[in-house]
């Protein structure tokens, strides 16, 4: 691919080796190679600084040496208990049903989303017709018993379906069709039950640890940014540093 790093070629072998770890990503091959440029740039930075060891040893310890963080107090702390109160409430649960439209090769994302739209408006005008429709239309197995999916708890749908769940009201039908990778889903909640919010002493050394590798992330990221703009690359155009080395 031609890339180097302050003059120090990066070959295609090296990249084909990282690849392997990157095959979730968007883009395997660029992520691979900003990954492999983003630990060149380090292991450069920890040469000057005289760091020894294997090359993750000597990130960790540059990242440590470089990269300084404060600890979360206990105002920090509180702040985003308070904030983020569901994320520490235990028993939240709610009755919905859906409507899953499927993208497959004979049914692309713009033609499932005008029927989407359309069944969306139907709803809006008639609710009573969902079990109908679902039955109709769902490409989920839930169709056949009315697009229900039972009683859910946190944590059992993908993050983007579960924000939307646990936002809805008792009864709330969705005003908007919602993508997720399954495809494009209407969502009514039937039921909520109210969980029990974890009193802020049982979770406060949850909440430190979390604010910490939160800081811990967001530091490092600039820490690769100054690095990053600091470097000569050539044959890759970086758009960020976001990176597993950050995780």
């Amino acid at each position: 691919m031609g890339i180097a790093v302050n003059g120090v070629d990066i070959d295609d072998s090296a990249i084909e080796q990282e690849l392997a770890h990157h095959q979730d990503a968007d883009n395997p091959l660029k992520q691979a190679a900003q990954e492999l440029v983003l630990r060149t740039v380090l292991l450069q930075q920890a040469d000057t600084l005289g760091i020894c060891g294997d090359d993750d040893q000597r990130i960790e310890e540059l990242l440590a040496f470089q990269v300084q963080v404060p600890k979360a107090d206990e105002e920090a702390c509180l702040r985003f208990y308070r904030n983020n109160a569901a994320r520490y409430t235990n028993g939240d649960m709610v009755e919905a049903r859906h409507i899953l439209l499927q993208v497959t090769p004979d049914a692309p994302l713009e033609l499932l989303r005008g029927t989407g739209e359309a069944l969306l408006e139907a709803l809006q005008a008639q609710p009573e017709r969902f079990a109908e429709l679902a039955a109709q239309y769902s490409n989920c197995s839930s169709g056949q018993v009315g697009g229900s999916l039972g009683q859910l708890s946190r944590g059992q749908c993908v993050p983007e379906f579960e924000e939307l769940l646990f936002r809805l009201g008792e009864g709330e039908l969705a005003g908007r069709l919602l993508e997720t990778r399954f495809g494009l889903h209407i969502v009514q909640v039937q039921r909520k039950v109210a969980g029990t919010l974890l009193p802020f002493d049982a979770v406060r050394d949850e909440v430190a640890i979390l604010l910490d590798q939160m800081a811990s992330r967001r530091a490092t990221h600039q820490y690769l940014h100054i690095l990053v703009g600091q470097a000569q690359i050539e044959g890759l155009e970086l758009e960020g540093a976001d990176s597993p080395l950050v995780q």
